[in-house]
């Protein structure tokens, strides 16, 4: 067996990103930048203002000094106003600075008499005047190769110019589930039969990390069909295949991939739940083989899958990875094993508490967890302990 460690790294050495394409700006949400992108426009473009009020100079702009005011400048096209000592101009928030002024003052503390104001404060030299390129330098790094771009990063994109960007593509996805005891929901489960539920799971994880399920089939415990179903599946960017991993009399995955030419990289992980588990690659793409019990399969998911799909789609630094967070823990727990055990449970203001049954079979404490606490070999943990946890929405 391989450690969880080991295996993530050698997974994501060898997958390795898809080409890129342009997309518009809308379109590229919570997708990830292929490229590093700078400024092209310092922000603001020009001084401006920061409130209502007036444009003033300020070393003769004291309290009750009256002022005469020259002009009006609203927010839009500069007019190119000039003031001198003694002057103000009436001046509206985004307005440019006109020429001479380096203060505003706020219309609320001026006295309006006729064409002229009485400042009830002295103005400050600089005072409610934003300067050009405070907020972003021309030349800086706005996005970073690798970076998602999500809402407020095309404000700043938008802000630029820029109706498209370069982005990651997307990973086209085929799921297979197998098994005889699996029933799609259309059916009805015999005695000794379930409802087939992985690829439900699966799938709306794949949409999540934003790749494109193109593809998703049952196949029972037949060679010969699983043999023809999987080569479907290898025509694709990425096949995850759910079930059929171990090492049973009716495990046929493995076999059915090795016939079909694939190179297997890794197989079986020293991870509970999630052992059964393998990786490798065929001409089109990574190939995935999740375990067939639905813990299991969202585990691996999550440790394995979720960081290659991302990578192929420019993903760079911890965008791979789930984020994790400091928190109590609010009960013991322990790890006799000698596999690094995931437990799911519920992370609130509380802290963070194991929820449900902690076995590859059992789903509905997975339904209601909301994070996963990694516990090594052999560790014990007592309650009131800070822990790190891993969390998804």
């Amino acid at each position: 067996m391989i450690s969880e460690k080991d295996a993530l790294a050698a997974i994501l050495n060898k997958v390795q990103p898809l080409p890129s394409c342009s997309t518009p700006l809308l379109g590229a949400l919570d997708r990830f930048s292929a490229r590093d992108i700078f400024a092209r426009l310092p922000l603001p473009p020009f001084d401006n203002s920061a409130m209502d009020g007036y444009a003033v100079a300020a070393e003769s702009s004291s309290a009750g000094k009256r002022l005469r005011v020259k002009s009006e400048q609203p927010a839009g096209e500069d007019r190119n106003l000039e003031l001198k000592p003694g002057e103000a101009i009436r001046i509206f928030t985004g307005a440019p600075i006109p020429a001479g002024a380096d203060a505003v003052i706020m219309q609320e503390d001026v006295e309006r008499l006729g064409n002229e104001i009485i400042p009830k404060v002295n103005a400050q030299p600089h005072e409610f005047i934003r300067r050009k390129g405070s907020d972003l330098a021309e030349g800086q790094k706005i996005v970073g190769l690798g970076e998602r771009i999500r809402p407020q990063t095309l404000g700043v994109l938008a802000s630029q110019g820029l109706a498209e960007i370069e982005v990651g593509d997307v990973p086209r996805v085929a799921i297979i589930s197998t098994g005889n005891e699996l029933v799609p929901l259309s059916g009805t489960p015999k005695r000794g039969q379930i409802y087939e539920s992985n690829s439900i799971m699966l799938h709306a994880l794949t949409e999540k990390a934003g790749a494109a399920v193109v593809l998703v089939e049952h196949c029972a415990d037949d060679p010969a069909a699983l043999k023809q179903t999987l080569q479907r599946g290898m025509q694709n960017d990425v096949l995850i295949v759910s079930g059929g991993m171990s090492v049973g009399d009716h495990d046929f995955v493995k076999p059915g991939l090795s016939s079909l030419g694939a190179a297997i990289d890794l197989w079986r992980v020293a991870m509970r739940p999630g052992k059964p588990c393998l990786f490798g690659g065929a001409a089109n793409g990574s190939i995935f083989g999740l375990p067939g019990n639905p813990l299991s399969a969202f585990c691996t998911f999550l440790k394995f899958v979720r960081p290659a799909l991302l990578k192929m789609m420019f993903a760079a630094g911890d965008e791979l990875f789930l984020p994790k967070v400091i928190c109590s823990l609010t009960c013991d727990v322990e790890n006799d094993g000698d596999r690094a055990h995931y437990l799911h449970g519920d992370l609130r203001v509380a802290g963070f508490t194991p929820i449900g049954r902690q076995e590859s079979h059992a789903l509905y404490g997975l339904s209601r967890a909301n994070a996963l606490l990694r516990i090594g070999p052999g560790a014990r943990l007592r309650a009131g302990e800070n822990v790190a946890v891993e969390v998804w929405a």
